[in-house]
């Protein structure tokens, strides 16, 4: 057994003081005033008066592929950028991780590795075969389904009855719509990219291919969220706008709407029912990069349910904080937006997201330094994974 005192527990609804945290192989035992001499006790862990808390549970990121395609003319083996990538997430307190792949059918956003239809199948069963060999944290695998890939459909639903898919979400990157409502912004982005389309179809020559593209079908995407849903995978929306679009959604079987691009329509999807993602970057930048919802003005107006990466991981830790002390929103609220909400979206808190008994034991230890959250151990199915200690 293992025992961590002199720790600020943080559960669900509380920051509790003045007790000793028991770990007994990967689960959480429980909770007392004193150690005792009742147990048998492999190890003591003195907290230091640091914050004890769950392990993140990260829905959505696409950090990755920074790991696998450094560089646009570099791209690095597979199984050495996950266990490089995932050196890097424990780092930042995530102990699960759904790491984003897209199935795109074009390149306007640039040509990248895991959008490529052998490459995402290559990652999903390196991320499903890691189980039987060594590796840190778990990783799980958010398959973005972008509806004017045709293609598509029999990948997904593949992988979905494979066990190989983690969740699943639909993605629209039309513009004038979504994310990209205003064209202007979706110009800059995809001009970024240096897409192959944009260079030999010219900006409106994009827009008009949106215009005029086929995609997958209501009934083939309420299909593949009944298939999921039946391996009890959770569905997702991407960028929802409209109370029409969530209302589609909504028949279509989605579970999660992720980043809604105004406040009215986080609102909207969480009247639907939907747990509501926003970004940590945003949190912190203080805004969304493409100038839509400000993930802080949803957090405090109580329509953000769930704190992800989206791109930077080390960002939900410190957006945890930087809302607690900014805003006054409390602990146990923004540490529940990275654990516990995330694990009931994914259909999983039966074992993860909080620091309950019975539960497993993937937990950190924070410390804050110069004003900065900073992780001194992390701890996934009861293993001591990370320890660092900071020079003074």
């Amino acid at each position: 057994m293992i025992v961590i005192e002199n720790g600020k527990i943080v559960t669900p609804n509380h920051v509790i003081e003045g007790k000793v945290l028991l770990l007994e192989d990967d689960r959480i035992f429980g909770f007392q005033d004193s150690l005792g001499g009742a147990y048998d006790v492999e190890r003591v862990i003195d907290a230091h008066g640091c914050y004890v808390m769950p392990g993140l549970i990260d829905v959505h990121s696409d950090k990755i592929e920074q790991y696998i395609q450094p560089r646009p003319t570099s791209q690095m083996d597979f199984e050495f950028a996950l266990k490089v990538c995932e050196r890097d997430l424990l780092s930042a307190g995530i102990t699960t991780m759904y790491h984003s792949l897209s199935l795109y059918r074009d390149e306007f956003f640039g040509k990248c590795p895991l959008s490529l239809k052998e490459d995402v199948q290559k990652i999903a069963d390196l991320i499903s075969d890691i189980y039987s060999r060594n590796h840190l944290i778990h990783h799980r695998l958010h398959l973005r389904i972008e509806i004017d890939n045709l293609e598509a459909f029999d990948i997904a639903g593949a992988m979905i009855d494979q066990g190989k898919a983690h969740l699943i979400s639909f993605m629209d990157h039309t513009p004038g719509q979504g994310q990209y409502r205003d064209l202007a912004i979706y110009h800059d982005t995809i001009s970024g990219y240096n897409g192959r389309e944009i260079e030999t179809l010219g900006f409106d020559g994009v827009v008009d291919y949106h215009k005029n593209k086929d995609t997958l079908s209501f009934e083939q995407l309420k299909e593949l969220a009944a298939r999921a849903h039946a391996r009890g995978i959770a569905v997702a929306s991407h960028d929802d706008d409209t109370e029409k679009k969530l209302a589609m959604n909504k028949d279509i079987g989605v579970d999660v709407s992720e980043f809604p691009v105004t406040l009215d329509a986080a609102k909207s999807a969480k009247s639907h029912g939907f747990y509501t993602v926003v970004g940590s970057a945003n949190i912190l930048r203080g805004s969304s990069h493409a100038g839509n919802l400000s993930a802080s003005e949803a957090v405090l107006d109580g329509s953000a349910d769930i704190i992800c990466s989206d791109y930077y991981p080390a960002a939900i830790l410190h957006s945890i904080f930087h809302m607690h002390d900014k805003y006054g929103v409390s602990l146990p609220r923004m540490v529940n937006k990275a654990t516990l909400n995330p694990a009931r979206a994914m259909r999983t808190d039966k074992d993860y997201g909080s620091l309950e008994p019975g539960k497993k034991a993937d937990l950190l230890i924070v410390d804050l330094l110069d004003g900065y959250p900073v992780i001194t151990h992390v701890f996934v199915d009861g293993n001591p994974t990370s320890r660092i200690e900071y020079r003074r």
